[in-house]
């Protein structure tokens, strides 16, 4: 894994469970836990909103030494110094992201089940790639379902997997099983107090820490 890209919790954003009066601080309760990235969706509110939002959340990301990314806008990426950007199947290329936030630049993209999906941002020079969802969400319930053999299937393509969609600390060990490095989570992780996104992050570390070879705790 490069760029700064490790095994573990991906922590992402939600309007809802993470609301403005609470944003801040949930990311760093996810961090003090373990997340190794974090991923700033927000999709509705106006772009002064989102721009100061995003720039808060870069501080603490650059503080704790974790790479955050921007849910589909490269543009914003890039006006907040962020480490890349996640792309969706409809919201734009991967080229044109890579080409305006350079090479150094983390890129994911969504693959949904598809491996054909998969192979084509491989190609297009996508850093991860991102399979799911494997559980009912609440955040996206509508997503296409995945079964953990599509994550056994892409570690052929040689790129960091993540897996989306209902994890949960209970649900996950057959996830890094079959080949997730990274976890995206957002109802499994964020609402509640912040010790207890804290002791949620912190059970994905254990989880990782047990099953995936590559993981580790920085020092």
């Amino acid at each position: 894994m490069s760029k700064g890209l490790r095994p573990g919790l991906y922590a992402i954003t939600d309007s809802v469970l993470t609301p403005p009066e609470t944003l801040i601080e949930s990311v760093e309760a996810a961090l003090r836990g373990g997340a190794v990235m974090v991923q700033y969706r927000e999709k509705h509110a106006p772009m002064a909103v989102r721009l100061a939002q995003a720039n808060d959340l870069q501080a603490v990301c650059r503080n704790a030494g974790v790479p955050l990314l921007i849910n589909d806008d490269p543009d914003l990426a890039k006006r907040v110094g962020a480490a890349g950007v996640h792309m969706g199947q409809t919201d734009g290329s991967l080229a044109a992201a890579r080409a305006l936030l350079g090479e150094e630049a983390i890129i994911g993209i969504t693959c949904h089940a598809d491996l054909a999906l998969a192979r084509t941002g491989l190609e297009a020079g996508a850093d991860y790639l991102a399979f799911g969802r494997f559980y009912t969400s609440s955040t996206k319930p509508g997503a296409p379902a995945a079964a953990p053999s599509v994550l056994t299937e892409a570690k052929s393509f040689g790129r960091p997997l993540t897996a989306i969609g209902g994890v949960t600390a209970e649900n996950a060990e057959p996830l890094i099983r079959a080949g997730a490095d990274m976890l995206a989570v957002v109802g499994g992780l964020f609402g509640g107090t912040t010790d207890e996104i804290e002791l949620r992050a912190k059970a994905f570390e254990r989880l990782f820490a047990s099953h995936h070879p590559l993981f580790s705790i920085p020092e």
